[in-house]
């Protein structure tokens, strides 16, 4: 059983979601160890949140069914991204057997995309 999810976003608009809800805005959508791990670089943040969406999509559910937080992107000792499900997120990837998740992220000036790939047993 294979799942896909892809979103791009403009980074523009994270930096302006940043600028006029500081703190409010990044707690919403980013969780401490993400925020922490981009220091304020802003396309960074914009490729986790595409992460974000793309994981909705590949789960079939949008991001409705799912708080921002419930998923994470974290990095492991040499930089490579890895997706963290927890909450809502990961109770929904369990029960549609999904055990696996690649992904990759990547930006340019103005914009940025996230990919993933769910892989059941």
């Amino acid at each position: 059983m294979l799942a896909v999810g892809v979103d791009m976003i403009e980074i523009a608009r994270i930096e302006r979601g940043i600028t006029r809800h500081g703190d409010r805005f990044l707690h919403r959508f980013f969780t401490e160890q993400e925020i922490a791990y981009c220091n304020g670089r802003i396309p960074s943040l914009a490729g986790r949140f595409a992460i974000k969406e793309a994981v909705g999509k590949a789960l079939g559910t949008g991001i409705g069914d799912i708080n921002w937080t419930d998923v994470e992107v974290v990095c492991d000792g040499r930089g490579k991204p890895e997706l963290h499900l927890h909450n809502r997120a990961n109770t929904l990837a369990t029960s549609k057997g999904w055990a696996t998740w690649d992904i990759s992220l990547s930006h340019t000036d103005t914009h940025a995309i996230g990919f993933v790939v769910a892989l059941g047993k």
